[in-house]
């Protein structure tokens, strides 16, 4: 057996988990007892960007996330393209399952999706995620969510092709910021290949509830950022002074599919980095293992 095929073959018996690991079967939902809400952690490697991938991903895993979001070029970092030129489909999934990491996503705010499917399918899958579109007035808020989903079905086509999943981000100034654009945008998207990326930070700054987003978003809830609107380390959990418990709990009422991945913008030395993460990391789980019956 030559040394491709066995290259193959461990790829396949430890199995890099791609997006589908983040979204239930038909059975969890109808199960009369469903079982208690797993909360799992990811981070992303744009915290680690003036690293190589390589050692974002060791970082990453010696911290104990399960699981990697992997930036393109937003604020110049290079990890994305980088694989998409060096490591390509099979080289990251290698460099995976090296540090016993599951793929979650591919963020891609510079480039945006199509540039990265192909990429994201031959990763063994996963979820990407992008802004919307510009603003428009409360009353034409119908009308140009359904123009705008429509025009999103070329990448949902896209995302079908390659396995994977398309998640859209509320921000600020965009059309998917207010509650009432996360109902408009889940009312009218029927793809289960689409869905939200929320970013609390954004829905913060509108002083609206964190819960209620959650909530309103259900299960076309995709990606979550454990992100805080404050300055410097402060946007992580456990470091500023936001009580995400209720955030926790609100995920696991929802039976959020996906894993929890602080963020922030900013970019401390690895170190220090390495160091508010561990504190997020150890915050989040202490959250989480105070809520009770769900």
């Amino acid at each position: 057996m030559n040394h491709a095929l066995d290259r193959r073959d461990v790829l396949k018996l430890l199995g890099v988990a791609t997006a589908t690991s983040c979204l239930p079967t038909a059975g969890a939902d109808q199960a009369d007892e469903p079982p208690r809400w797993r909360m799992r952690l990811s981070t992303s490697s744009i915290h680690f960007m003036g690293l190589p991938i390589e050692q974002a991903c060791a970082r990453i895993a010696q911290l104990g996330f399960e699981a990697i979001d992997i930036w393109s070029a937003h604020d110049n970092c290079p990890h994305l393209d980088d694989v998409a030129k060096r490591l390509k489909g099979e080289g990251l999934r290698e460099l995976l399952v090296q540090h016993k990491l599951k793929l979650f996503a591919f963020s891609v705010y510079r480039g945006g999706y199509a540039r990265y499917a192909k990429l994201l399918g031959a990763a063994g899958g996963g979820v990407a995620i992008q802004g919307s579109t510009g603003p428009c007035k409360p009353e034409e808020l119908s009308q140009t969510m359904r123009r705008y989903i429509e025009s999103l079905k070329p990448l949902i086509e896209l995302a079908e092709k390659h396995d994977s999943y398309l998640a859209i981000e509320n921000h600020g100034h965009n059309l998917l910021n207010s509650l009432d654009s996360l109902k408009a945008f889940v009312e009218t998207n029927t793809s289960p290949r689409l869905g939200i990326a929320l970013a609390p930070y954004h829905i913060q700054a509108l002083k609206a509830s964190v819960p209620e987003a959650i909530r309103i978003c259900g299960k076309q809830l995709f990606f979550f950022y454990a992100w805080q609107k404050q300055e410097g380390a402060k946007q992580l959990p456990g470091i500023g002074s936001t009580d995400m418990a209720p955030w926790i709990e609100a995920l696991a009422r929802v039976r959020y599919r996906g894993y929890v991945n602080p963020f922030m913008h900013g970019h401390p030395e690895p170190e220090i980095m390495a160091a508010h993460l561990a504190r997020a990391r150890d915050y989040l789980t202490k959250c989480r293992a105070g809520l009770e019956g769900v």
